[in-house]
């Protein structure tokens, strides 16, 4: 339409040298500077802030499996079982993999009452009917797993420990991405109030 005031836009985007928005030129923006502090301050507390949430939670996590460890181990006991039926041999034994291999079987054993049971547990392979192994019971006598072992007590501290890391980077570099919008918003509508202002002397030159 003769007459409109075309929409602003900025200039294209090139390619910026690091730490442009600290040089002094014509055209750094008072949002560019202000970008540039606010992700030198996020920056700056990511790297304080990430070792302490990493202890903290990695201390928090250890305390848990502690407990629950704790716990695992006073109502849980180890009572030998005996196999029902030949455990499957590996198909390469000897081999690394055989070692950490369990195949599920069927044991009987006697619980805490002196009641017989039957139940499925996981064993080593190739271990013939007869063979006595231990299995872990809760107090009612029902098979269970282990109580933790410090080594699996220290894997999941360091998982959560690793997380919260994670986690602080994450959220540091999710508040400069919105910082970045909300001033690329405000540079928008800088730009669009300038060629509201610009623009009628430009068309009126042209016509």
């Amino acid at each position: 339409m003769a007459g409109s005031i075309p929409r602003a836009h900025p200039p294209p985007a090139g390619r910026r040298l690091p730490l442009w928005r600290w040089r002094r030129n014509p055209l750094r923006r008072t949002t560019d500077l202000l970008q540039g502090w606010i992700g030198l301050c996020l920056v700056l507390a990511v790297v304080a802030l990430a070792p302490a949430a990493m202890r903290a939670a990695g201390a928090t996590a250890h305390r848990h499996y502690e407990r629950i460890a704790h716990e695992q181990a006073r109502v849980r006991h180890p009572i030998p079982a005996v196999l029902v039926h030949d455990v499957p041999r590996h198909p390469e034994p000897g081999s690394a993999e055989a070692g950490e291999t369990l195949y599920p079987a069927q044991v009987r054993f006697t619980d805490p009452e002196g009641n017989p049971r039957t139940a499925e547990t996981d064993v080593a392979p190739g271990l013939p009917a007869h063979s006595t192994v231990h299995v872990w019971t809760d107090a009612d006598g029902t098979l269970a797993d282990p109580p933790l072992a410090p080594d699996r007590i220290r894997s999941h501290s360091m998982g959560w420990a690793a997380l919260a890391g994670i986690t602080v980077v994450a959220s540091g570099a999710t508040a400069y991405r919105l910082a970045g919008l909300t001033l690329q918003r405000r540079n928008l509508a800088a730009w669009d109030r300038a060629w509201a202002e610009t623009g009628p002397r430009w068309t009126a030159s042209i016509d």
